[in-house]
């Protein structure tokens, strides 16, 4: 293995370090901030110069504005705190950019608390970091703040418009405690992705709720519609109230699909600790069957050969009509439609970028962080899904008439 090549150091660098006789990272620091506030107020003198039109030094006959001295100004930057000297005109014309007026931060802190809370990170150890770092202590109603800048931008995100053609869209929801009214109450955030026809995935909406229903799923996909989208042509989406009959009253010609996974999920709950590896790999012959008819045969089997387990059985024969709509398409497509592992998967992010709060204050410092925890997780969507060109013409076939207008 060929040996790194050592990095050559900086002259300049060399010469700091030998001239202030620097020993440790303290001293680094202490000599960086010291660096920064010469700097700083060079920069500043020269944006003085450029206002009276003179230098420091220099005589002129433009008596109207001079110089007047100085005012001390403590600012927080990225290496801590540190007190600058700020240029004075005896006509207060004097703007600074480098230190603005009325500003007492130059170090982009914000952006970095907010980085910070995005990926999951608790007020304490947001503020325990900012200490070591950078000497800045902030409370937890300035942190508060300062993340609540992404409001605006998060209320502009939900309203955005949205393509007018998703072939594929999937529904789910998870779970949080969130203090209401004195008491902790468990939330639902219901989120929606969908994957729009260049095969790129997308978060559509992310909702903080209460109780699911078809009044609920109905406001939620109405808004979608308002937001752009016609035509949606595959919709998964677990077992859950109210959302089959939101989804056809919204989007009557969509398809829709139970997830197989959370009905599997179901199904073992009911069945004997010891027997259900032997009823999972028989019932995995009902939802891997050639065709609809192979997989309800399959399905008649297990039920005659566990008698004792029909009750584990009773929904797969309520839902068998949005439980088998998967077998009407090739196996490139069924892949993607008959769970909702996409959004399971969402969620799983969302959950370990939570897990540092086990109680939300509100139900927006929820949504703050969930809509901060997906910018995140969406900058690594980049990638189409795999085989789209050949799934794309599949859909082209099967779904020509509703996909006219938006290829």
């Amino acid at each position: 293995m060929a040996k790194k090549r050592r990095r050559e150091v900086d002259p300049l660098i060399a010469e700091i370090m030998d001239k202030y006789n620097i020993e440790n990272v303290l001293d680094l620091q202490s000599i960086m901030k010291d660096l920064l506030k010469d700097g700083v107020s060079v920069l500043l003198d020269s944006e003085m110069d450029e206002t009276l039109g003179f230098s420091k030094h220099q005589r002129s006959s433009n008596k109207t504005n001079t110089r007047n001295g100085y005012n001390s100004k403590r600012v927080k930057t990225s290496l801590g705190e540190i007190d600058f000297d700020i240029p004075r005109d005896r006509n207060a014309e004097f703007d600074p950019q480098i230190i603005p007026k009325h500003s007492r931060d130059i170090s982009e802190i914000d952006n970095k608390i907010i980085s910070m809370y995005s990926r999951g990170m608790s007020v304490s150890s947001i503020n325990e970091h900012l200490e070591e770092i950078y000497g800045i202590s902030y409370s937890g109603s300035q942190i508060s703040r300062i993340t609540d800048k992404v409001i605006g931008k998060m209320e502009d995100w939900k309203n955005r418009p949205l393509k007018s053609c998703y072939p594929f869209v999937f529904m789910d929801a998870i779970h949080f405690n969130v203090r209401s009214n004195n008491k902790i109450v468990k939330k639902a955030a219901y989120v929606i992705i969908g994957i729009d026809l260049e095969g790129k995935k997308d978060i559509l909406s992310i909702t903080i709720g209460e109780n699911e229903s078809s009044k609920f799923w109905l406001k939620e996909l109405d808004s979608l519609k308002l937001r752009g989208i016609k035509e949606i042509l595959i919709m998964s989406v677990d077992n859950l109230k109210g959302f089959s009959e939101a989804i056809i009253a919204v989007f009557p010609e969509t398809k829709i699909q139970k997830c197989i996974v959370h009905q599997i999920r179901n199904t073992m709950k009911y069945l004997n600790y010891k027997e259900r590896k032997a009823f999972a790999q028989e019932l995995k012959s009902v939802y891997t069957a050639i065709d609809e008819p192979s997989g309800y045969s399959a399905l008649e089997t297990l039920k005659d050969k566990y008698p004792d387990y029909n009750v584990a059985l009773r929904s797969w024969y309520t839902n068998w009509s949005e439980l088998s709509e998967f077998f009407n398409y090739p196996a490139e497509i069924r892949k993607i439609m008959y769970t909702t592992n996409i959004i399971e998967s969402l969620n799983s992010s969302f959950r370990r970028t939570t897990k540092a709060r086990n109680i939300f204050p509100t139900d927006q410092s929820l949504m703050k962080l969930l809509y901060l925890s997906s910018e995140n997780i969406t900058k690594k969507w980049t990638q189409k899904v795999r085989g789209w060109e050949s799934i794309l013409r599949m859909l082209s076939i099967e779904f020509e008439d509703r996909l006219e207008g938006h290829l």
